[in-house]
């Protein structure tokens, strides 16, 4: 029997780029469902109860949820193709501990980079550049974090890449400027297919922005 695989996603949400990534990479076929977030549905509150929130992978019509989990579980179903995650423990824990840094730290400070104005958005600017140099240091002389490859860390932050022209519009930044070597790590994973259809247009992005700045954080 076929799997059936569902995505329950929003068009601009990092965290569903994320697993669209991670199901190109594993050659994974899936039905896409576009969510309204302002008006949930019945299948994504019955899939995800306890937080209401995409992206929900549905795997035969059992929910996986938490993006970070979801990568993690397309990596161990679909291992026929390239691993995500290390097999080397340490280096596999490694690989967890600065996913969860993007998640904490960078969705944070970049959300506050164009949600804010004033000293908290120059202090939120200033935090920003600061978690991006730390990647720049841990990416090192490769390619890629995960090596010579695309890897757990590449999926779980590259999509972040296509809300930067956001940060830069509403904020006072040049990130390429600032983190040449993180721009030039992007801009290669640009260059893998599973990257490049999976993200968002940064233009279509910047007017979601706008509009949420308007409506909902009350900013020009």
């Amino acid at each position: 029997m076929a799997d059936e695989v569902v995505l329950l996603d929003f068009w601009p949400s990092p965290f569903g780029m994320r697993l669209r990534i991670a199901l190109a990479e594993k050659s994974v076929k899936y039905e896409y469902k576009e969510q309204d977030l302002f008006n949930k549905s019945p299948l994504l509150l019955q899939m995800n109860p306890v937080n209401k929130q995409i992206p929900v992978l549905i795997h035969n019509g059992k929910p996986v949820c938490e993006s970070l989990i979801a990568v993690q579980y397309v990596d161990e179903v679909w291992n026929h193709k390239s691993p995500l995650l290390p097999s080397d423990p340490y280096q596999r824990a490694q690989a967890k501990f600065w996913a969860d840094f993007v998640d904490k730290k960078i969705y944070d400070s970049s959300k506050r980079v164009w949600a804010t104005k004033g000293e908290g958005q120059e202090a939120a600017e200033k935090e920003f550049i600061g978690h991006l140099k730390l990647l720049e240091e841990q990416l090192g002389d490769k390619p890629y974090f995960g090596g010579d490859n695309l890897g757990f860390v590449d999926v779980a932050l590259v999509l972040f890449y296509c809300w930067f022209a956001t940060c830069e519009k509403f904020g006072n930044l040049n990130i390429e400027a600032e983190c040449p070597k993180f721009i030039a790590w992007a801009k290669r994973c640009m260059q893998t297919e599973s990257v490049s259809k999976s993200l968002a247009d940064p233009q279509k992005v910047i007017g979601f922005v706008h509009e949420l700045r308007k409506n909902y954080f009350g900013l020009d």
